[in-house]
């Protein structure tokens, strides 16, 4: 089956047998490609393993699924709680620390399978998780109705952290750097024109300068949560502690019912189809591997989520 791997810090179209052994064999329709990928990429993180983190597909019996690729033993006290990202045994990440679903098939744990319902394009199902880390990242900052709350950053997560806000009923605000994203942020209801005193904070870039101006923007003490990545770590200024904000980091989702995250990110995307209008900018088979990944790291020229359909 066609897969794609990692080689020498380069996507590559490999051909390689299809899974057997344990776990439900899914037959992958869409995977999408995280800005996570790319920078593991350039770090050679990935390994010998099939990438990709971001999909959905089909069961043997037809039924469509998203996966929740997080994974865990299941008997710890995090797992318990649902955090299998901080699984006593270590994290556990299809696509990363284990096959994922860039590829025709891939085997899947019973659990972490997330039922989808009638009626939904499955061709947009892996934006499911996206959305839920999304949805992590509010509840893990508590955002509730009549918070007043703004968005640095209107990349994939960004403007996921928008369509998980607007599905909530709390209006937002949105910081975007290029203009087909605030095109994009402007269709999933955000206003446009930054204020400042913002009850929270939702830095979906993870940079000292996103970080610097979200305490700049936000109330004194307020909430600022951190959904972005700091892959090269960040500063804080000393205006940043003066402000007392509270910095909440998010990382992951909820695995577990009835706050499970990946169960409110398929019923916004159920609910809301335009999220997929808005967000999906790039579609490619398997075999456009190449000019996939180029597309995905070249925001500038209009990318926001690119997306293999696989079959």
């Amino acid at each position: 089956m066609k897969a794609v791997k990692v080689i020498d810090k380069q996507p590559v179209l490999v051909d390689v047998q299809e899974p057997i052994g344990e776990g439900v064999k899914v037959k992958v329709v869409s995977s999408s490609i995280c800005g996570s990928d790319i920078h593991m990429m350039a770090m050679n993180a990935f390994g010998d393993c099939i990438i990709g983190h971001e999909f959905a597909g089909l069961t043997p019996n037809g039924q469509a699924v998203a996966i929740e690729t997080l994974g865990g033993c299941g008997q710890c006290g995090s797992c318990n709680d649902g955090h299998a990202v901080h699984c006593a045994e270590g994290l556990s990440l299809m696509g990363v620390t284990g096959d994922g679903g860039m590829a025709e098939y891939v085997t899947v744990p019973a659990a972490q399978l997330v039922a989808l319902p009638s009626g939904m394009d499955i061709r947009n199902a892996s934006l499911v998780e996206p959305l839920a880390v999304a949805v992590h990242g509010l509840d893990r900052a508590r955002v509730r109705v009549g918070d007043r709350v703004l968005i640095i950053g209107a990349g994939p997560i960004g403007l996921a952290l928008g369509a998980a806000l607007r599905a909530r009923r709390i209006s937002y605000d949105i910081v975007a750097r290029y203009d087909h994203q605030r095109a994009a942020a402007e269709k999933l209801g955000a206003g446009l024109i930054p204020n400042s005193n913002y009850d929270v904070v939702m830095d979906a870039v993870g940079s000292s300068a996103s970080l610097s101006e979200a305490a700049q923007l936000i109330k004194p003490m307020g909430r600022i949560g951190l959904v972005g990545v700091a892959w090269g770590g960040v500063a804080l200024k000393s205006a940043f502690c003066v402000k007392e904000p509270e910095l909440i980091p998010s990382a992951g989702y909820n695995c577990k019912s009835p706050t499970r995250s990946f169960e409110e990110a398929r019923t916004i995307l159920h609910d809301y189809p335009d999220i997929a209008q808005a967000l999906v900018t790039h579609r490619f088979p398997l075999d456009g591997v190449i000019e996939a990944f180029a597309a995905a790291s070249d925001r500038a020229n209009g990318a926001i989520k690119v997306v293999f359909d696989v079959t």
